[in-house]
């Protein structure tokens, strides 16, 4: 009898065995699975994403032009409608999209069922920012994009049952990046810098994968383009060494800039817009003003992602001086307004705006290199992630002969705005969503 027993016990150790043995495998492959299905669903609504505020931009700018100044009506309205929508509705698709995903990836057990990263969130993102850039907003498609990533890749692992990791929102988020401005080394640097804390060879062996398919998929559809232009020119090391600490210290001051006014401005009015609806609709009607006032008067150039103004200055050919400084109140205006919306393209856009501002004190040299330096001093000085900047800059120019004006640039430019912010500006909003994770994570919990 206790031989029979021992006999049972050691076929049914056996078959436990073999049963983890076989679901080892298997959860590998469901793992990779749902990293292929998210990276290609997440391409397909990123185009999609990019073609809807084109045509938002596109029939904007063309109403503008026909009614000069309709939008110092329907820009503020537009405004206040959609920060209305967003605060009484869908509060967690506010603002930029990253710090989102930075809150979530803080609180993992939390996240999965965080309305940061649901689907009616990301699709309101979608739905409302193309909205904003049909009223003129200076908003980017990239933070949303960002968000939006990040929860398909979430809804992709709950369907197929694979457990949800930080891995897959920083593959996510990366992807995203990667997506938005067709550049996959960018997406991968911009996981080691802005989300990823702790970044292990799991983590990076999921980023690279969902990268390359997002970027494989985007190519496909969309084509081998480059972003914002090709920009051949260089630096000799003579000029480089005046030309990129007066960038970096201008660029990257007033990078700073932005990110102290917009965390500053956070803190202030938190309490004051706290649980007062009509007051952030009024204030967003009053930013929508400002956006609509300096779009007639600059004859439009500072509406949108200032994507065609930033290509023609990359490429040499200009813009008014007073371009970037129109841009950086344009872009300052549409992120206080609360209303949903990314900063990565305007931010490139108000970086080229201040290159174009230092040109004439360098006239010896290509306005193009002179450009190129102000968009990642300015960049680096509100996000503050040094080779996120110069990789995007590099893929979306093709400019690899600047890369150590670029990064010299970058370094200083990042250096200057510590000074003027501490704080990084993505990683202090992200505190703001916390207390959204937390919630979601207790509501969870039972009794």
């Amino acid at each position: 009898m206790m031989r029979k027993r021992s006999r049972r016990r050691r076929l049914a150790a056996t078959g436990r065995w073999r049963a983890r043995k076989l679901r080892a495998p298997l959860a590998v492959v469901r793992r990779r699975a749902a990293t292929l299905v998210g990276a290609v669903l997440l391409s397909f609504a990123a185009l999609l994403f990019a073609i809807a505020g084109d045509w938002a931009q596109r029939h904007f700018a063309s109403i503008a032009k026909t009614y000069t100044y309709a939008p110092l009506l329907t820009t503020p309205l537009l405004f206040a409608t959609v920060a209305w929508f967003t605060r009484r509705w869908v509060p967690a698709a506010g603002g930029s999209g990253i710090p989102q995903v930075i809150a979530a990836s803080g609180n993992i057990e939390g996240a999965a069922t965080s309305p940061l990263l649901s689907l009616r969130t990301a699709v309101a993102k979608l739905a409302l920012t193309v909205t904003v850039l049909f009223g003129g907003g200076s908003v980017g498609r990239e933070g949303p994009t960002v968000q939006l990533a990040a929860a398909i890749m979430v809804a992709v692992h709950r369907v197929l049952r694979v457990p949800i990791s930080a891995g897959v929102l920083i593959a996510g988020g990366a992807a995203g990046v990667a997506a938005a401005f067709n550049t996959p080394l960018a997406g991968v640097a911009f996981a080691i810098e802005e989300l990823a804390a702790a970044y292990e060879q799991r983590v990076a062996l999921l980023v690279m994968g969902a990268v390359v398919i997002s970027g494989l998929v985007s190519l496909s559809l969309a084509g081998d383009y480059i972003y914002f232009g090709a920009m051949r020119d260089t630096l000799a090391i003579g000029p480089l060494l005046l030309v990129a600490p007066t960038v970096a210290v201008i660029g990257g001051g007033l990078g700073g800039l932005f990110a102290r006014l917009v965390l500053g401005f956070g803190r202030a009015s938190h309490r004051w817009l706290e649980g007062k609806w009509v007051r952030s609709v009024l204030l967003a009607a009053g930013c929508g003003l400002i956006v609509a006032a300096l779009g007639v008067t600059s004859g439009g150039a500072s509406w949108g992602t200032g994507y065609e103004a930033t290509r023609t200055m990359v490429e040499g050919q200009g813009q008014p001086l007073w371009f970037g400084p129109v841009k950086f109140l344009a872009t300052l205006a549409t992120t206080l307004s609360g209303t949903p919306g990314g900063i990565f393209a305007p931010s490139l856009s108000v970086g080229a705006g201040v290159g174009n501002l230092l040109t004439p004190l360098f006239p010896s040299q290509p306005a193009g290199t002179i450009v190129l330096l102000g968009m990642v001093a300015y960049f680096v000085g509100v996000v503050r992630a040094p080779l996120t900047a110069v990789i995007i800059l590099m893929e979306t120019t093709a400019s690899r002969g600047m890369i150590l004006p670029l990064f010299a640039t970058a370094l200083l430019a990042d250096a200057t705005s510590a000074f003027v912010c501490r704080e990084r500006l993505y990683h202090g909003l992200a505190r703001r969503f916390a207390p959204v994770v937390r919630v979601s994570d207790d509501a969870k919990t039972p009794g």
